[in-house]
């Protein structure tokens, strides 16, 4: 039987090494000794300054901006939408930062200084600017007062706004009729005969021409155009214009 140890137990000795606290000698020890790490400096976080869903001036610039650099073709509009947030993620991976999507202060910083300040025509030459004043013919009864100067269309109840989005017109070659008319039928999964594409939630108010969500124009913003129609790129907006508007209520397009 083994005797007791030192301390009066049986069993082998635990051995538990001490680290020193001088710092290690590296080869031949001296002034070559290696030297422990300092204390690690806390992470910065970068502030998140706009996210998908913001909306302001500063996304309006943020936006014009990315334009400069090409990472962004639609036209500001303000709104920090899908486009926005995949422009902002590109932007970020071809840099080496971390793809969020989401505009940090490392990026704006990025951004501020490979761009320079937009001018006013740069912030608002493509659409999406605030709506200008409603024209007279709209400022009764129920309507869909349409501008294509600004690009927005308001609806509008007894000359009280109810909401407005960002549209989209025809082309010189099919262009958007102006005048007033009235939707004359509702067809929420409208499919075009003559072009066989997809018009969902359309208001018709012209022949063919109807307001209605267009999924070019979610993807592709103002460098495309549509063949003659009120295209609107926010779905849940539209949808939500399609259930309040009615049959027989005042369309005004206008400049």
């Amino acid at each position: 039987m083994q005797p007791p140890g030192p301390d009066g137990t049986y069993g082998s000795p635990v051995h538990v090494t001490v680290p020193s606290s001088r710092p290690s000698a590296g080869p031949g020890g001296g002034a070559g000794a290696a030297r422990s790490p300092g204390p690690v400096p806390p992470r910065t976080v970068a502030q998140v300054l706009w996210a998908p869903g913001d909306s302001g001036p500063g996304v309006r610039e943020l936006q014009a901006r990315l334009r400069q650099v090409d990472w962004l073709h639609d036209g500001p509009t303000g709104f920090y939408d899908d486009l926005t947030e995949r422009a902002v993620r590109g932007f970020q991976g071809k840099r080496g930062l971390p793809r969020t999507g989401r505009t940090d202060t490392v990026t704006w910083q990025r951004l501020l200084g490979m761009t320079r300040e937009p001018g006013k025509w740069e912030l608002y030459r493509m659409g999406g600017q605030p709506a200008g004043p409603p024209d007279p013919r709209c400022l009764t009864g129920r309507v869909l007062c349409i501008d294509k100067t600004s690009r927005t269309l308001r609806w509008m109840i007894g000359g009280r706004t109810v909401s407005t989005m960002a549209v989209r017109f025809g082309t010189s070659s099919a262009p958007t009729r102006e005048g007033v008319f009235r939707v004359y039928w509702k067809s929420r999964h409208h499919v075009s005969t003559l072009y066989h594409a997809p018009m969902p939630y359309a208001l018709f108010f012209s022949g063919g021409q109807a307001v209605h969500y267009s999924y070019d124009f979610a993807a592709r913003g103002y460098a495309g155009g549509s063949h003659g129609c009120v295209n609107v790129r926010d779905e849940a907006a539209m949808a939500q214009l399609f259930a309040q508007v009615r049959v027989g209520d005042k369309v005004v397009v206008h400049w």
